[in-house]
């Protein structure tokens, strides 16, 4: 694995967290929030990407957009480009522009060279998983297909389609993550059984030496996860996916988002990066 680097996130707190809706498997709206506990953990996650010496600026949260926490959805970021999200269902639609209008704000400061709106479907890092030098794009339940070869032309990057068939992996980002990003050696882990066959056939040969999940990891969303080449931020319940990439020489840092899991989302939902 390459060396940590410092990260610059974008993040936005849980303060109007619920679960009022049922728009992925996770949700139950008869299961309460214990909105005081979704804070807390947010606000941990928060600390642990300072103390790893990662920056994270703050998205202000909106009333009546309860999943707006899960800033991962909002945008992808890569080289300084932006492109925005298209959400597929009308409870999340308007977080988009939320999301439009602070790199519009923000583009001086940060060294944005463009900001993009789309014109299909796309959920941002719930489906793209950025590496050195490909992009892989999920889809089958968020991501229009059709929206990868505008991420293709944002990035200028290859992008990769992988075909998830399990609705409990309803994002990219629940069954595969990124932990070494370095151009011409990335690697990944992800949990197989979340593809169909052409796909995971596509992954292994990409990435024979993945890190692969069991069912009680991913089950936990522990492959939402954050890492830095180094450290990697990962849900606390993922307790055999965390000794795996301790023995590939990863440093796990487990953090307990099990409340926000109630929305179907973690570490990694919570987690918009920003690539200068």
């Amino acid at each position: 694995m390459s060396f940590s680097r410092a990260r610059h996130y974008l993040m936005c707190a849980p303060r109007y967290f619920d679960v009022v809706y049922a728009i992925n498997p996770w949700m139950d709206v008869d299961a309460p929030v214990d909105h005081a506990l979704a804070v807390r953990q947010w606000e941990t996650l928060v600390a642990t990407y300072g103390e790893l010496g990662h920056r994270v600026d703050l998205l202000t949260p909106q009333p009546h957009l309860p999943d707006m926490v899960f800033a991962a959805n909002g945008a992808t970021v890569v080289d300084g480009r932006v492109l925005t999200a298209r959400f597929a269902t009308a409870q999340r639609a308007p977080e988009a522009d939320h999301h439009l209008a602070w790199h519009q704000r923000n583009a001086v400061r940060l060294g944005w060279s463009a900001v993009t709106s789309p014109t299909y479907v796309n959920e941002a890092e719930g489906d793209y998983a950025v590496l050195g030098d490909v992009v892989l794009a999920g889809y089958g339940f968020r991501t229009d297909r059709r929206a990868h070869p505008e991420m293709a032309t944002s990035t200028g990057r290859p992008v990769v389609s992988l075909r998830l068939v399990d609705d409990r992996f309803y994002h990219l980002d629940t069954a595969l993550a990124v932990l070494d990003d370095t151009p011409g050696q990335g690697q990944i882990a992800w949990y197989p059984p979340a593809f169909d066959e052409a796909s995971q056939d596509v992954v292994r040969r990409m990435f024979p030496e993945a890190v692969e999940a069991d069912e009680t990891d991913a089950l936990v969303l522990g492959l939402n996860l954050v890492s830095d080449g180094s450290n990697v931020v990962v849900p606390a319940q993922a307790e055999k996916l965390a000794a795996q990439l301790a023995e590939r020489g990863l440093v796990p840092a487990p953090v307990d988002l099990s409340e926000l899991l109630k929305g179907g989302g973690s570490v990694k939902c919570c987690t918009q990066e920003l690539r200068p």
